[in-house]
């Protein structure tokens, strides 16, 4: 049977037993394709490359190097959990990029939202090789492929997964989780031992909070969208609505409007509030915040995030609307 396609046969992960069986069955084959060779993984800090990471490090060790590229387009707090959790915890030889001014002036000024994911994916893949590039003895290279990427783009995922390497940097491909669905993945990550925030965090974007920031991306803005979200974040987890809604998130749009702050006038941004409940994002129905809780999230981002002067709700399924912004 073609190695990429999945036997109908294959019972599905779905309880620690048979997430453990898992594991030990790839840790296993990992040992037989890698042998004493090195392997090197883009680490986002996604649910896929961050199982991949946790697997390859049971396996092989500081044979693995992680690469982890801060670009200024993740959500707050996420670079440092990858830091932690990896280098710190599980010991993992981590390379980590600052490369946001690098991002962030390639994206000064441009409006188009698929050049602007053209630019981030192509900087992200020119970053990873120059590190990729100064390491000696790579003979792998890791990737979080999950099965749904293989059904839908023939296994190459989107710029977090490095296709598109230059020629010499295209190494063999090890993809351990390449057979299994998302789910799946999220029942072998808490298995390995990684934190529950990481392993069901909510679906995000290639690009991340570059398409929460519609239109030309500026610094400014990119900071509100990161902060509200996290106060969005943090509510809706004290609410026990965490896990319970498919995917929610806050957006700034490129336009101001009059408010008034302490007496005095404002001119200000407005943050807009999504919360979406979908099974394949091809469609999405809008969950229905409470109002104590909206009202509760709306005080805390006028309170705490400077330069916002109004809090929006996005109530538009999918279709019309889609989940994004951009």
């Amino acid at each position: 049977m073609d190695s990429n396609v999945r036997d109908p046969k294959m019972q599905r992960i779905n309880n620690k037993e048979l997430a453990q069986a898992f594991i030990d069955e790839q840790i296993k084959a990992i040992k037989e394709q890698v042998g004493d060779k090195k392997v090197l993984l883009a680490l986002s800090g996604g649910v896929d490359s961050s199982v991949v990471a946790a697997l390859l490090i049971k396996a092989i060790g500081k044979n693995l190097t992680c690469v982890h590229v801060n670009h200024g387009l993740l959500r707050k707090g996420e670079s440092e959990q990858v830091i932690k959790v990896f280098k710190e915890e599980l010991g993992a030889n981590l390379i980590y990029v600052d490369a946001v001014d690098r991002f962030l002036d390639a994206l000064a000024g441009v409006e188009d939202p698929e050049t602007k994911r053209k630019i981030i994916g192509k900087i992200f893949i020119d970053v990873f090789a120059e590190e990729a590039s100064k390491l000696e003895g790579i003979s792998f290279l890791a990737q979080g492929t999950i099965y749904p990427d293989i059904l839908e783009s023939k296994g190459i995922k989107a710029h977090h997964n490095v296709g598109g390497l230059p020629p010499e940097l295209n190494f063999e491909l090890v993809e351990p989780v390449k057979l299994l669905f998302k789910d799946e993945v999220r029942v072998v990550g808490e298995t390995l031992g990684l934190p529950h925030s990481m392993v069901y965090r909510q679906p995000f974007p290639g690009p991340g909070l570059g398409v929460r920031c519609p239109g030309a991306i500026t610094r400014d803005r990119l900071e509100l969208v990161r902060e509200s979200d996290a106060i969005l974040r943090e509510e809706f987890a004290k609410a026990g609505l965490e896990g319970k809604v498919w995917q929610y998130f806050t957006v700034v749009p490129p336009f101001k409007s009059t408010g008034i702050k302490d007496n005095k006038r404002t001119f200000e941004y407005a943050v807009v509030l999504r919360a979406v409940n979908s099974v394949d994002a091809t469609s999405a129905t809008v969950e229905e915040i409470p109002y104590p809780l909206l009202f509760k999230i709306r005080d805390r981002i006028l309170a705490e995030v400077n330069g916002v002067n109004r809090v929006l709700v996005d109530i538009s399924p999918k279709p019309v609307a889609t989940i994004e912004w951009e």
